[in-house]
């Protein structure tokens, strides 16, 4: 593997330009006070609530399953010339996203042409036969995307920036990208108005323009509602305060009903329509006359109102077909297809452990690659072959032989490091980014992004639920 690229640091006596300003404060700041300032923004944190679930997590004590996301106090540093390169590749990759799940609930084309094979879809655990022949407004079905990307060194020292996921269906984590900035602002006044920062405050009026976008094209004024599974889920913090900030009502499926084929919500006045949901809960919870007859978290009915065409749901149900690990090979291939262009942001080479060479070469190279579920998720379901004991290494090859199609594999990527400020003091820590992509009538987002960071030393897990933590994104203004 080869050695990491440090965001901050060209050598380890030159820094890159762009965070040439940051690294003189840097060098300013008593280790007193940057840990003073820590303790301040957990305190905050807490105090407004800032948390997640972690499901089947137990305190010492046997209860509350309640978690701060760790705050670096250390931003990731973008410059212009960088972000405006990858918000194209961004907006080129979420919009081919979307033109598959159109093309696979209605001509096919792509899977008559040979480029992805049909079984890849009709076998996918996300693929919603409901969805056949149904019009969604605008021809859009994530609305909302969240697109993991890393930067890995290349031999002559230089990094690429590769997409690594794509979150179609519920992608969360908006609200602790906007409220690491706000902590920062509180924290260090100072560096804002020493750097040029693009400002992302704006998000929650963003989305909300997106939403009231995509809604039924005879609605004029349109109710807009996000639904929550309820203060029990992992991201409740995040539904909360973002129906907050847009001023919608945040409603779980018990507050909704259907009447006449439109969908309703109750309310202290009466009845009141509901023209868009964004909805946080997965498609199977949905609607129980559809789907899982056991849920008590959606609405009965909501199924036939959106095939109807009276209601917009963001996202779209069926969209996960497409934010499957077993397709996500074939996004450059449905790049070329649908827009005829070269995809700007390269994937990680990834092995397709149901092909049989494929499946050979990951077998015989299980101790230096990364092996992940087509399921999986957050970090779970996965084999990172170097930090892996035999017998880890053992179970997950017992577990490629009995379904190699469940798995793919890939290049143990050397994530690039930021300075991050831990017990010991400062120190490169691996690091993704998460940009938010909103597609409504037309493709925007703000220049920023959620940076996720693994605190524990050598780790290349960032997942908030496998000890992640988070950083501030400056995106430097040209």
């Amino acid at each position: 593997m080869r050695p990491s690229f440090d965001e901050m640091q060209a050598t380890p006596t030159t820094v890159r330009e762009h965070y040439r300003g940051y690294k003189r404060w840097l060098a300013e700041q008593p280790g007193d006070v940057m840990r003073s300032r820590r303790e301040e923004a957990e305190m905050i944190f807490r105090r407004v609530g800032i948390t997640f679930a972690v499901y089947g997590a137990k305190d010492e004590d046997g209860s509350g399953t309640e978690r701060l996301i760790p705050f670096d106090l250390i931003p990731r540093v973008i410059p212009a010339h960088e972000w405006s390169e990858m918000e194209r590749g961004l907006r080129q990759r979420v919009t081919a996203l979307n033109r598959f799940v159109h093309d696979v609930y209605h001509a096919q084309d792509i899977i008559r042409a040979g480029v992805v094979p049909a079984e890849q879809i009709f076998k996918n655990a996300q693929y919603r036969p409901e969805m056949m022949g149904v019009d969604v407004a605008g021809g859009i079905y994530s609305h909302i995307a969240g697109i993991d990307i890393v930067r890995a060194a290349n031999a002559d020292g230089s990094a690429s920036y590769y997409v690594l996921e794509d979150n179609l269906r519920v992608p969360s984590g908006v609200s602790y990208m906007l409220e690491n900035r706000k902590m920062m602002m509180r924290l260090f006044p100072e560096l804002f108005s020493q750097h040029r920062v693009a400002p992302v405050a704006h998000y929650p009026d963003l989305l909300l323009e997106t939403l009231r976008a995509v809604a039924p094209a005879a609605v004029n004024d349109p109710t807009v509602v996000l639904l929550t599974p309820g203060m029990y889920n992992s991201a409740y913090f995040e539904h909360a305060f973002l129906a907050q900030q847009m001023g919608i009502e945040l409603v779980e499926g018990q507050d909704l009903f259907v009447k006449d084929n439109f969908v309703y919500m109750r309310t202290t006045q009466g009845p009141k329509r509901v023209d868009v949901i964004y909805r946080r809960l997965d498609d199977d919870f949905l609607d129980p006359l559809a789907f899982r007859a056991d849920s008590t978290l959606g609405c009965p009915g909501l199924l036939s109102v959106y095939r109807a065409g009276n209601v917009t749901l963001s996202n779209a149900i069926g969209t996960g077909v497409a934010d499957d690990k077993s397709i996500y090979p074939y996004v450059p291939k449905m790049i070329e297809f649908y827009l005829g262009e070269k995809p700007i942001l390269n994937n990680v080479p990834t092995y397709l452990c149901r092909e049989a060479d494929d499946l050979k070469f990951v077998l015989d190279h299980l101790p230096d690659l990364v092996v992940k579920e087509v399921h999986g998720a957050g970090g779970y379901g996965m084999l990172v072959g170097p930090a892996a004991t035999k017998d880890e290494i053992a179970d997950f090859r017992r577990a490629l032989e009995a379904n190699p199609s469940g798995y793919i594999a890939q290049p143990t990527l050397s994530l690039s490091t930021c300075p991050t400020f831990v017990d010991s003091g400062i120190a490169p820590r691996h690091i993704d980014l998460r940009p938010f992509v909103l597609s409504g009538k037309t493709v925007q987002m703000v220049p920023c992004g959620l940076t996720r960071v693994a605190l524990k030393e050598g780790s290349l897990v960032v997942n908030s639920s496998q000890g992640g933590g988070t950083k501030d994104t400056w995106v430097l203004e040209a």
